[in-house]
């Protein structure tokens, strides 16, 4: 009898073994790293794109567990879309389990959506001797894509790339990106508007996430709960994050943490009852949001939201 093990790999023999599932003439299909950049293929694609995300919604995308039939998919791609730097490392040994049919790092079926964005922190010297220490961004920092006017380098490099599959669609794929620069540059004078009273902010953040998204919008990352991306925090530098936050009357704290298939996010707010209001906006979009811990403080209150994917609670 075949042990658990013996029939998974057999399955996934099977899976890689079979032939591409796309025709001519169909929709290109497309695989991504991340949901952010399988929307931003989508909108320059439009119906002449099938994508799909390696990474979920709501999952740690530096650990991804990736399927059998996504690797089938990946094998089949005419094109993999990665955040690249060092935001992925996964993915090598997804590619190595697809072999050489599927995209090759480098290759003409590969697109690193940072080559054309001005990264930020490659100055920082986050690479180590010591191997044994776990660490990330060493090629600068990988989280470009949370500032929204990089969405046009990005998008600029799809529109290239399926051009160069499809160039029968060249001019749809750039009134598509056309229209999405649009909605993008309204959307941004909208953000720009919300959040004018908010600049000069000081956030402590929980991972180094944020900084090109509070670059855009005029705050500041006063500080970083991780001293170094990936590690986690020892007892003087948290510390030293107390201290820093008490130097600074009025700073939000943004904590955000993946835990039991869920983002916890925990929040600064004027009452409990705005935090009810965001957990109800949430609902109301199709997400299960649940409020599990909260308490007024001197500034005001603090609490936890928990959110997932499916039906609101």
């Amino acid at each position: 009898m075949l042990t658990r093990a013996c029939a998974a790999a057999l399955a996934l023999s099977f899976v890689l073994a079979a032939g591409p599932a796309h025709g001519a003439g169909g929709p290109l299909p497309i695989v991504t790293t991340t949901t952010d950049l399988k929307a931003l293929v989508e909108a320059v694609g439009g119906d002449r794109v099938a994508v799909e995300s390696l990474a979920p919604p709501l999952v740690d995308p530096h650990a991804v567990e990736v399927k059998p039939g996504q690797l089938a998919r990946l094998r089949d791609a005419t094109l993999l879309v990665r955040v690249g730097l060092d935001h992925e490392p996964w993915l090598r040994r997804a590619l190595a389990t697809v072999g050489d049919g599927g995209p090759a790092l480098g290759g003409p079926r590969d697109l690193d959506a940072s080559r054309g964005v001005e990264l930020i922190q490659t100055e920082t010297p986050r690479l180590r001797e010591d191997r044994a220490t776990p660490h990330l961004h060493g090629f600068g920092n990988p989280h470009y894509w949370l500032d929204p006017e990089n969405a046009r380098p990005i998008t600029a490099a799809i529109q290239a790339a399926l051009t160069r599959l499809s160039s029968a669609d060249r001019e749809r794929f750039e009134d598509n990106r056309r229209r999405f620069l649009e909605r993008l540059a309204a959307g941004l004078a909208r953000w720009q508007a919300a959040l004018a009273p908010q600049r000069g902010a000081r956030l402590v953040a929980m991972h180094d996430t944020w900084p090109y998204f509070a670059a855009r919008f005029g705050l500041t990352i006063a500080a970083t709960v991780e001293p170094t991306p990936g590690v986690p925090p020892s007892p003087a530098a948290l510390g030293a994050l107390v201290e820093a936050r008490n130097s600074a009357p009025g700073t939000a704290v943004q904590a955000i943490s993946f835990r039991d298939g869920a983002l916890d996010l925990k929040m600064a707010a004027p009452n409990a009852d705005s935090l009810e209001r965001i957990s109800q906006a949430l609902k109301s979009r199709g997400w299960r949001a649940d409020l599990t811990a909260g308490n007024a403080t001197a500034k005001g209150y603090e609490g936890r939201i928990q959110i997932r994917p499916g039906e609101a609670s």
